[in-house]
């Protein structure tokens, strides 16, 4: 039974699971759209979300938290702060949407997701 159960653990250690979510999330900032399985997506989906959030602010005590959560990866908050937050200053969440992929992963059957930021065309 998974009673009061919040957290998706992905059989990995507490540290492992920070930092693939940390990886996918600078990886989704890089990129606009990465592909990965659905359960992985559905855990980015709030982490993500609340970043962007957070970037609206343009505080330094946001660009702070941003660059702590991100692991001091500076490129990846710069561009959140200069490209991304400002797509979204009039929009009050739904950043990112999730499609499921028809596939599955050849290896395990694993159900494939994309995940993108909503209105963002990379040039």
């Amino acid at each position: 039974m998974r009673h009061r159960v919040k957290t998706k653990s992905f059989h990995r250690p507490k540290e492992q699971r920070e930092a693939l979510l940390v990886n996918l999330a600078i990886s989704l900032i890089e990129h606009g759209r990465i592909e990965t399985t659905l359960p992985k997506a559905k855990v980015l989906r709030p982490f993500i979300e609340k970043l962007i959030t957070l970037a609206k602010e343009e505080t330094i005590h946001a660009r702070r938290l941003i660059l702590s959560r991100l692991r001091n990866n500076k490129r990846a908050a710069t561009k959140l702060f200069k490209e991304i937050a400002p797509l979204y200053k009039e929009r009050n969440g739904g950043y990112t949407r999730i499609y499921k992929l028809p596939k599955k992963r050849i290896g395990d059957s694993a159900e494939l997701a994309i995940i993108e930021l909503v209105d963002y065309e990379k040039e």
